[in-house]
């Protein structure tokens, strides 16, 4: 099975009505044509820390893979930043899903959760965001997601799927992360 349809059954289940109603076949591939960038931690780009981090096998999160990246809190929660571009044109008016599992791998003593600030953005400055909402994160892995609808037509690669993390001194890690484009048949 493809990490594609493998999300498409691990990731869409509720949060896609629409793909609900269709035979299991049909459903399967609409949720896998309705992905527009790559789910996979190991293709993710990250800013602010150095060296940078490389994804890892991970069996306790949906997909086998995660990313753990370490940070001091010092500066701006953008100062360090996890990224994952969207491959394919986005129309103005398109409904798009931004669904990640994401954990709090470690933390300064007694801390137990993190935030971190999810958004789909421009992919550079002025880096506009579409459309946000921070989370708060705890040792477990958990899936989440926040919703938005497209402001303009938006070319491939022009913009991504953005996580903020330099929000504390820690250590968070992201699974899997899928921007969904709902529109798409």
């Amino acid at each position: 099975m493809s990490l594609r349809i493998a999300l498409a059954l691990g990731l869409l289940a509720a949060p896609v009505a629409a793909i609900a109603a269709l035979p299991q076949q049909q459903s399967d591939d609409a949720a896998a044509r309705q992905i527009v960038n790559n789910p996979d931690p190991s293709t993710f780009t990250i800013y602010g820390v150095n060296p940078t981090p490389k994804s890892k096998r991970d069996d306790t999160v949906q997909g086998g893979r995660s990313l753990a990246v370490s940070v001091t809190g010092s500066g701006t929660p953008y100062a360090v930043g996890i990224g994952s571009p969207i491959l394919q044109d986005i129309k103005a008016g398109d409904h798009l899903v931004l669904m990640f599992y994401a954990k709090l791998v470690k933390a300064e003593p007694g801390v137990t959760t993190a935030t971190i600030n999810a958004q789909v953005q421009l992919s550079s400055a002025p880096y506009t965001t579409i459309f946000a909402k921070p989370f708060e994160i705890t040792p477990e892995w958990k899936l989440f997601q926040v919703a938005g609808v497209a402001d303009k037509d938006y070319a491939k690669g022009t913009i991504g799927a953005t996580f903020h993390v330099n929000t504390g001194k820690q250590t968070v890690a992201l699974g899997l992360v899928a921007v969904l484009d709902t529109d798409k048949k």
